[in-house]
């Protein structure tokens, strides 16, 4: 690694980390499944820009672009995913508030 390399690599890393602690931070404080799901968003950008940084740095790109566009398309996946649910949840209540999960028990 040379030294434009490690210098880019720690100016991105405090990048990731600060994305990474906003969107953890979001996740654990808010009630709101909206609010969760573009938190967990967040820290998986954070993710797959740790991703791409780390691949740049090492040479790796093309293994970093396969994994990467693996990743996004999971990410879709699981968005959609979690958007119907939480779309069935404010159907059946009237709200997106995950307190009032604890009813949907069956």
């Amino acid at each position: 690694m040379t030294a434009d390399s490690v210098r880019l690599f720690w100016t991105f890393m405090v990048f990731i980390i600060l994305t990474g602690l906003v969107g953890f931070y979001c996740l654990l404080i808010t009630r709101n499944l909206i609010r969760a799901l573009i938190s967990l968003e967040i820290l998986t950008k954070a993710v797959t820009l740790l991703f791409i940084v780390v691949g740049y740095v090492t040479g790796q790109q093309a293994l970093v672009q396969a994994l990467v566009i693996t990743m996004i398309v999971v990410e879709v996946v699981v968005i959609v995913v979690a958007g119907g649910v939480i779309l069935s949840v404010y159907r059946n209540d009237d709200s997106i508030d995950a307190r009032n999960l604890r009813k949907l028990k069956g």
